[in-house]
């Protein structure tokens, strides 16, 4: 194994700050493509998708749950599996409590191809409580490019896109796949990817911060027992 040079205190130091100025160089580049990414055109949803979740069936404008924004992970689950793919796991491991995202007006859920029936148990086997439902009966995997056709079988892929609502109109306005899901899995790195963003006054473009009549970024956040309804 190839470890790292041993150096002296003060060689170290003069190492770290000149690795300090590109690490602040590749902050304010991420930055700007934030901004960039949140100046996306979006485009309407109008198919009429038909999920089934721990309440029965749901439409698209459901998984919302009232919140104004929506971001779905594509969970890989085929219908013949008996249990949901190990890095998506995974991933969904380290999503955290959703009630910072939340107090931001953005629902979280999982999609699966997998018929609700078996998703349920594995649910339970990980021990998560999110919102997890079934696109069985629909056509949204295919839409939104998760499950794909080569050679003649259906194959999955990960994926995460985000939705924007408009009262009873939806828009996409984002999808990610493969390694372009390195690295999410925190509050701010998937309010990064929505249209409304982290609805910080710094952010560009301005005047979403305060969209919702509540207290901007960092301001809002709370202990997650404390945020109100």
């Amino acid at each position: 194994m190839s470890l790292p040079e041993i150096v002296s205190r003060g060689e170290w130091r003069a190492a770290r700050a000149e690795l300090l100025l590109k690490e602040k160089a590749a902050t304010r580049a991420r930055d700007a493509l934030s901004a960039e990414r949140r100046g996306l055109p979006m485009v309407e949803v109008g198919e009429e998708y038909v999920f089934e979740g721990g309440d029965g069936k749901a439409t698209l404008l459901d998984l919302f749950e009232d919140r104004r924004q929506l971001v779905v992970y594509h969970f890989m689950f085929a219908p013949e599996w008996d249990a949901g793919c190990r890095s998506c796991s995974a991933f969904l491991d380290q999503i955290g409590h959703l009630a910072h995202l939340q107090a931001r007006e953005t629902s979280f859920a999982a999609v699966s191809r997998a018929p609700y029936p078996r998703i349920l148990p594995f649910k339970a086997r990980m021990g998560w409580t999110l919102p997890w439902y079934s696109s069985h009966a629909c056509d949204f995997n295919r839409d939104f490019e998760v499950t794909l056709e080569r050679e003649g079988e259906l194959v999955e892929r990960p994926g995460l896109s985000c939705f924007l609502r408009d009262r009873d109109r939806v828009f996409h306005t984002y999808s990610a796949y493969g390694r372009g899901l390195d690295g999410l899995g925190s509050t701010t790195s998937l309010l990064d990817l929505t249209a409304l963003g982290r609805q910080e006054e710094w952010e560009e473009p301005e005047g979403r911060a305060s969209a919702f009549g509540a207290p901007a970024g960092s301001e809002r956040i709370r202990y997650h027992d404390e945020y109100d309804d």
